[in-house]
């Protein structure tokens, strides 16, 4: 059975991986754990845009694999970005191993706004799943509802759900 490998990049608060772990087991079905290994987010950092370069921390994630055939799901704190897009919540490779998401945008404070702990915790299942669904090969769904939704803001996190929708789920299977 395949499982789901968090793996920490930087300074990230273990009760919101502890909850990853609990959450994503309990959604997915698939047995997750805690790679004890940390990646240091410094070498992807750019300093003209204050952000970090999340498709060099995606390949830092990917070097965590043994040849295992888990998924892994780097976790961080960090603003990412690509360079054509001003900000991205996560990235993942299409059918392989490997996704990276950051609570960093997720976070009721990075807007001014006072910290609202169900919130980000399901901002963060809701992004996690989405980007290991990427790994399992699912693109953006047209459904606004479905966990594969594109989001470009926090507000379309809060609309979509934590589930695929049934033309995703078939997908999967």
């Amino acid at each position: 059975m395949q499982e789901i490998r968090l793996v920490r990049v930087g300074d990230v608060d273990f009760e919101i991986l502890s909850w990853l772990l609990v959450a994503l087991a309990d959604t997915l079905k698939m047995p997750c754990s805690l790679e004890e290994k940390v990646i240091d987010p410094a070498c992807a950092y750019h300093a003209g845009r204050q952000q970090y370069f999340s498709t060099q921390l995606l390949g830092e994630v990917r070097n965590c694999t043994n040849g295992e055939s888990a998924k892994l799901l780097g976790v961080c704190d960090v603003d990412l970005f690509i360079p054509i897009l001003t900000f991205v919540f996560g990235e993942a490779q299409l059918s392989n191993s490997s996704a990276l998401i950051s609570i960093c945008r997720l976070r009721q404070r990075f807007y001014g706004l006072p910290e609202d702990n169900d919130l980000l915790y399901t901002r963060c299942e809701k992004e996690a799943i989405h980007e290991l669904g990427h790994t399992f090969g699912l693109v953006h769904c047209f459904s606004y509802a479905c966990v594969m939704h594109h989001s470009n803001s926090v507000e379309q996190i809060d609309l979509k759900s934590n589930f695929f929708c049934p033309s995703c789920l078939e997908r999967l299977s």
